[in-house]
């Protein structure tokens, strides 16, 4: 079932997607808590929205055609608590020196409706498969 909340947080995820295809890290901040966590798929954790645009920064930087796509699978909210739940699977794509990558899974993130909007406060990715060179082959 839809509710108004969670069609507000499908909106703002498209809204981080758009956001990651342009590169785009000011408008990646905007979906953020400013104590947003993020544990990575190969178990990094970063914490905080400037370090983790610094740190999708250097991705960009580092392999100009990333892209990142989540898809919400279910969401599920918690209004008396202001917090929300989001299920869904994950897709990130870019080309390395011995070929293209292509790795997804799994993620779970948690949102906080503070100042009248759905904010991103903590994401958890797990990998379930990686296609591709070298970077797929190596254990992180």
């Amino acid at each position: 079932m839809t509710t108004p909340a969670s069609a507000e947080i499908s909106a703002a995820r498209a809204r981080s997607n758009a956001a990651i295809a342009a590169h785009d890290t000011a408008a990646i901040k905007r979906e953020w808590m400013p104590d947003i966590h993020v544990t990575a798929s190969t178990g990094t954790q970063t914490a905080g929205a400037e370090a983790n645009a610094r740190s999708m920064e250097a991705q960009f930087t580092r392999r100009p055609d990333t892209k990142w796509v989540r898809t919400p699978i279910r969401i599920r909210t918690f209004e008396p608590w202001s917090v929300a739940s989001e299920e869904g699977e994950w897709v990130g794509t870019w080309t390395d020196p011995d070929g293209p990558v292509r790795i997804g899974g799994t993620y779970l993130a948690q949102w906080r409706h503070i100042d009248s909007r759905w904010r991103i406060h903590a994401e958890v990715f797990v990998p379930l498969f990686c296609d591709g060179g070298a970077y797929c082959r190596a254990h992180p």
